[in-house]
C-alpha cells in the first residue's frame, strides 16, 4: 500500500480519543511510509492527521474544491494540493490516488464518501477495500444498521463483508493490506 484515503471530519468531534486516534493513525502512516489521500482541509480531524503525516516525513496529498479553499479552510503545508471543480470531482481524485479507503468519525461528508467509494466497488469502478476505524464504538450503530439492510434483503452477505472494520490502527491497515494485496492478484473483492 502506497497511499490511504482517510475520510473523517472537518470538526475534532466531542470524544477527545477521535483526535488522538487522528494522530496516531498519521504517525503510523508515515512510520510505514504510506501516504495519506484527504480531503485537503485544516480543520478538524482532518487537519490533524494531515499534521500528524507531515510531523513524521510522510507524504500527504489533499484534494479540495475551489470553493473551500476560497473559505480559507485548505491546508497550505501539504506534499500536493490537488484543487478540483466539484466534490464528485474530488471523490474521484481521491479514488485515483489512493489505494484503500479508511473512515474515522465524521459527519455527513465521511458518510457520502464512504458510501460512495462502497458503491464505486460494487460497480465495478474499482476494487481497492474500505475500512471503518471503530475508534471509541463510533460505528457501532451503522454497523448494526447496514446488518439489518442485510437482513432485510438489500445487500448480500459477499457485499457486506467487503466493509472491514478495526478498533485498532495496526490492525486496521494489515487488513487493507491483505485486502488490496487480494484485488491485485485478481481475487474479487
Amino acid at each position: 500500500m502506497k497511499r490511504l484515503a482517510v475520510y473523517c471530519g472537518a470538526n475534532s468531534g466531542a470524544d477527545p480519543l477521535f483526535a488522538d486516534t487522528a494522530v496516531r493513525l498519521g504517525a503510523e502512516m508515515a512510520k510505514r511510509d504510506i501516504g495519506l489521500v484527504y480531503g485537503g482541509g485544516k480543520l478538524g480531524l482532518m487537519g490533524i492527521i494531515a499534521d500528524s503525516v507531515l510531523a513524521g516525513n510522510g507524504e500527504v496529498h489533499g484534494v479540495i474544491p475551489e470553493a473551500l479553499v476560497d473559505l480559507e479552510v485548505a491546508h497550505q503545508g501539504l506534499t500536493e494540493l490537488h484543487i478540483v471543480t466539484s466534490m464528485h470531482e474530488r471523490k474521484a481524485k481521491m479514488t485515483d490516488l489512493c489505494d484503500g479507503f479508511i473512515a474515522m468519525p465524521g459527519g455527513i461528508g465521511t458518510l457520502d464518501e464512504l458510501f460512495e467509494a462502497w458503491s464505486w466497488n460494487a460497480l465495478g469502478y474499482h476494487a481497492k477495500p474500505f475500512l471503518l476505524l471503530n475508534t471509541g464504538g463510533f460505528w457501532d450503530s451503522m454497523i448494526s444498521f447496514v446488518d439489518h439492510v442485510v437482513a432485510n434483503g438489500f445487500i448480500s452477505e459477499a457485499r457486506r463483508e467487503q466493509m472491514l472494520v478495526a478498533t485498532q490502527i495496526d490492525d486496521a491497515i494489515e487488513q487493507l493490506a491483505h485486502a488490496a494485496n487480494g484485488a491485485k492478484q485478481g481475487m474479487t473483492w
